[in-house]
């Protein structure tokens, strides 16, 4: 679990230093190295060397690879922060927050409660799930993080990262499909009965 809380940590701490201390996510320093992560979106962590001190910056020694093979705990960094990246195309707020109503699957059902198809919604999240490998994952969360932007939905990146560090372990991969899952419905069902509270008031 030290390993979890370092890579969330360590996340929230890349995001920050791209946002600034005000929040300068629009500023033309922290544009370009947003534009150099998103081209990494779906690629292998190293496979851009010019992504390496974004990713690889301060990173604690025991999270990093050895002998050029990365680490699942890079991997897992390297997924979320390009996918941050993508997702905050075209906004000057960070779409990165924190808590448990902007976790992974929580975010994605309000694209269904903003008028999203559920069923087309359900089944790209549901391909996503099933995915083989990161860099498959990676694939199929491009989209979903891209109907997230366009809906201004924000996602919770920290927690998105331990996910795809605990997703890698084939004995934890099946607990995390659970989890978003889990999270899609139960978001649902708690808006479903706030509104049926409010109608027997």
């Amino acid at each position: 679990m030290e390993k979890e809380k370092q890579i969330r940590n360590y996340v929230k701490k890349q995001m920050e230093m791209l946002a600034g201390d005000a929040g300068t996510l629009d500023l033309g320093s922290s544009k370009a190295q947003l534009a150099q992560l998103r081209r990494g979106v779906g690629k292998r962590p190293g496979e851009l060397p010019e992504l390496w001190g974004i990713f690889l910056r301060n990173m604690p020694e025991e999270l990093m690879g050895k002998e050029g093979r990365p680490s699942y705990a890079e991997w897992a960094v390297y997924t979320a922060l390009t996918l941050f990246a993508l997702h905050q195309q075209g906004h000057s707020e960070p779409m990165n927050a924190e808590g448990e109503e902007n976790r992974l699957g929580r975010a994605v059902r309000k694209l269904v409660l903003l008028g999203e198809d559920e069923e087309n919604i359900r089944r790209k999240f549901s391909i996503a799930a099933r995915a083989d490998d990161m860099a498959e994952l990676s694939y199929h969360l491009k989209t979903i993080v891209k109907l997230l932007g366009n809906s201004d939905i924000r996602l919770d990146y920290g927690d998105l990262a331990k996910d795809l560090y605990w997703f890698q372990f084939d004995n934890h991969a099946d607990r995390i499909r659970l989890k978003w899952g889990q999270d899609f419905y139960r978001f649902s069902e708690a808006k479903n009965n706030g509104k049926e509270e409010k109608n027997d008031e």
